[in-house]
């Protein structure tokens, strides 16, 4: 699959309007908005979240299923665990999924925080699944590291992922997809497969405060039996390391069912430690994506209700409609 992907920069204008993201860090209360939007404007929510399309990742992976109530929501419970899903799956529901709800003639309201799910809809990410190029490989496996990341840079001089240039596997599978999108540059050049024009909300907290929620949050978890869901998934044959590698709650969970820690204090402040790195990471991600033009209108997270006026009111302004 491409990683080296082009993208287009986001312009979006207030007449033409469909849809409505909301996104923001970890534990800022993305679902509860959405949920009030949907409920208000005819809304259905796209669910953009890594591991929320995972079936039976249902506590550590805050589904919260039952907040949506009547709401209709989708890329929720899509696959199982002994598959892997990736931002192509992901491009590729959203864009079957987003025009089904305007036919319906509701609102897509997109919410969550994986970021490069995120990007890759809002940006048109192009992403193509390359095949592998036998002679090529075979020409290219007796070269130097140095040679092959000359051809890469020859081939490619904006690359943005240097790692390729250090390992030769990584390099002769860039250099591979290079050739290819040369050979092949009509499958690069695609629109989107849909319009999406949204107003974007990014929900923001100040640090401390960011902390303390997703504190509160996490103990909530604990309460609500996460560390009975990760024993489960391990008894029913789910792997450890399938676990390990989710990350955040899945790993920590798993490693503390595996004595890695002290106990229990330790357990749960290391994983605190961890969301609240993760949620800053998201946070670096969001800001990227406003340097590539992406316009987040940025919206204070301390008040559900004023948040929701807040938005009411852009929307308002944009003369949005689900049309």
């Amino acid at each position: 699959m491409l990683q080296n992907f082009t993208t287009k920069q986001i312009e979006t204008k207030t007449d033409d309007v469909n849809s409505i993201v909301i996104l923001g860090a970890t534990a800022t209360g993305k679902t509860s908005l959405a949920v009030l939007l949907a409920k208000k404007l005819n809304g259905e929510i796209i669910s953009v979240d890594s591991r929320q399309v995972y079936r039976k990742l249902d506590i550590g992976s805050g589904k919260d299923l039952s907040e949506y109530g009547n709401i209709p929501y989708h890329v929720i419970d899509i696959c199982d665990l002994d598959s892997e899903y990736n931002v192509y799956n992901f491009q590729k529901d959203f864009y079957n999924t987003f025009p089904e709800i305007i036919n319906r003639k509701a609102l897509p309201i997109i919410a969550g925080g994986t970021g490069l799910y995120l990007d890759s809809v809002l940006r048109n990410y192009q992403l193509v699944t390359v095949p592998e190029n036998t002679a090529l490989r075979e020409e290219l496996k007796i070269k130097s590291i140095e040679e092959l990341a000359n051809m890469l840079l020859d081939l490619n001089p904006n690359l943005h992922n240097k790692t390729d240039l250090l390992i030769p596997e990584r390099a002769i599978r860039a250099i591979e997809i290079a050739v290819y999108k040369k050979e092949n540059p009509c499958k690069f050049l695609k629109e989107s497969p849909v319009k999406v024009s949204p107003l974007i909300f990014g929900i923001f907290f100040e640090r401390e405060a960011l902390r303390n929620r997703i504190k509160t949050r996490l103990l909530a978890r604990l309460d609500c039996g996460m560390i009975d869901e990760v024993q489960d998934l391990l008894k029913s044959g789910v792997s450890s390391e399938r676990l390990i590698a989710l990350g955040l709650e899945y790993k920590y969970t798993t490693e503390y069912l595996q004595n890695k820690f002290t106990g229990f204090d330790e357990y749960v402040t290391k994983l605190h430690q961890a969301i609240c790195r993760f949620a800053k990471r998201q946070e670096t991600w969001f800001r990227r994506m406003e340097r590539f033009g992406v316009n987040i209108i940025h919206i204070d997270g301390s008040d559900t209700q004023t948040m929701f006026s807040q938005i009411m009111r852009e929307i308002k302004h944009a003369q949005l409609t689900s049309e």
